[in-house]
């Protein structure tokens, strides 16, 4: 066992060795079968419909707030109030799709938060939307353990790039395409018939998930006969903990987060009321923003992808990708508000964006790699619990700079430099990316690792 904070060096060149091999096998495919792209388009489109549902009380909450006679403190309230469930059932969603089927429990998950959002628009008071909101968080816990557990246990190494850059597209599109179609029907049809449209829209991908949700044991029943691994069990929480790439990715995911919500919560007040852009050229430079976002998650996927199927060192990538993008990303960031010209300005925004992009699908192709498909669910549960805390704790801190100084420049500088301890996290703490021996496992063959 990989022991938090060491390592054999022989082993883990054997390991490296083994994972260089089997990506060069001519077992794994360098390009999807249809089946797996049409898995993968219904992941990404999860996530989309993920992140539409969870920002669309920031889309109606200037209507809502009137007309249910809300405070401005039970507004924040219900604002935050979906990353209390959010957070804290990552842990359970993650050792459930371990115990569990995957599959059904992703489209209960679907199931759940598209009945909140759709009870959202039927409340009448202040506890029945705060009960919504924390009924979405309970829905959407299942959603990244889910799709992280199933595209490490179909998708090829040499695929995984490609799976989550489609998944990373769905999360950067959906605030974006979100905000602007969510802003035209609250307008034309009322913030509760917004709420109802939004959750039966979002129910009506239960069916083709249905039909097309991966069947089958995953990649080990498409092996060479002899090649199959020996059963094993995930790992215990307690063996996650001890490993020191776990808290690298803890850390790296916390961070990567933080500049997000920044991006997401504060960015759009900052622009109008510091840059006195119009709500309509804020909407447009945010969602081109988000836009070239997408486009660089997609990118940096097919960039890995092709990498490590070419022969290149899948540690030396995926550190490249996250540490890289985070360590520019962060750099960059801080410039949006030390300059001055308005056009410099958002193309630097936009810029940053799109590095930020370069990190998004490839650090949970790592998670993946490093946590196998047995352990990927709790992994991954374990590592959206941390770092989703950024989700409740930027919006504080940097509201809480912003009133302390009066100023946004300590709120970029802070966000800049958690970004950059993101990019060290990658560089420095997450070690070589190969599949973890974890203890509790019973014997496997070296064919075993070959598929991980």
């Amino acid at each position: 066992m990989q022991a938090a904070g060491r390592s054999n060096p022989d082993a883990t060149r054997q390991r490296v060795h083994i994972l260089m091999s089997s990506l060069a096998q001519p077992l794994e495919p360098p390009r999807f079968p249809l089946e797996l792209k049409r898995v993968a388009v219904l992941l990404g489109l999860s996530i989309f419909i993920n992140y539409v549902d969870r920002g669309s009380l920031s889309i109606a909450a200037p209507l809502l707030k009137d007309d249910l006679h809300l405070s401005a403190s039970q507004l924040g309230i219900l604002l935050s109030s979906f990353f209390w469930t959010y957070a804290f059932c990552q842990i359970l969603s993650g050792w459930a799709v371990d115990r569990f089927n995957v599959n059904w429990l992703l489209a209960i998950g679907v199931a759940i938060w598209s009945a909140a959002t759709l009870s959202t628009g039927l409340v009448r008071n202040f506890a029945l939307l705060l009960t919504a909101r924390l009924l979405l968080g309970i829905g959407e816990s299942a959603s990244y353990p889910a799709v992280n557990k199933i595209i490490v246990t179909h998708f090829h190494a040499s695929q995984r790039g490609r799976a989550n850059g489609m998944v990373s597209a769905g999360w950067a599109s959906g605030p974006a395409i979100g905000t602007l179609v969510g802003g035209l029907l609250v307008a034309h049809v009322g913030w509760r018939m917004f709420f109802v449209v939004l959750g039966f829209a979002s129910a009506i991908w239960l069916l083709p998930w249905l039909k097309w949700m991966p069947k089958g044991a995953g990649i080990g029943a498409l092996q060479a006969p002899g090649r199959a691994a020996q059963p094993s069990s995930p790992a215990s929480m307690l063996e996650i903990l001890q490993q020191r790439s776990a808290w690298g990715t803890f850390v790296g995911l916390f961070c990567f987060n933080y500049l997000w919500y920044f991006l997401i919560t504060w960015l759009p007040y900052y622009l109008v009321k510091h840059r006195n852009f119009s709500l309509q050229t804020m909407s447009y430079t945010l969602g081109t923003a988000f836009f070239m976002l997408a486009i660089s998650v997609l990118t940096a996927g097919w960039i890995a992808d092709r990498s490590i199927t070419a022969g290149k060192n899948p540690t030396r990538v995926l550190k490249a990708l996250c540490g890289g993008g985070l360590g520019i990303a962060g750099l960059s960031f801080v410039l949006v508000f030390l300059v001055a010209n308005q056009t410099v300005a958002m193309l630097i925004l936009i810029f940053s964006c799109m590095a930020l992009g370069l990190c998004s699908p490839n650090l949970w192709t790592m998670t993946q790699i490093l946590a196998g498909p047995g352990t990927a669910g709790k992994w991954t549960g374990l590592e959206n619990f941390c770092g989703n805390l950024a989700g409740i704790s930027a919006p504080i801190v940097a509201g809480y700079v912003v009133d302390r100084t009066g100023s946004f420049f300590w709120a970029f500088a802070i966000t800049s430099v958690i970004a950059l301890i993101c990019a060290a996290s990658y560089f420095l703490v997450v070690g070589q990316v190969v599949p973890i021996s974890w203890a509790s496992h019973t014997t496997t063959t070296s064919s075993s690792v070959i598929t991980e």
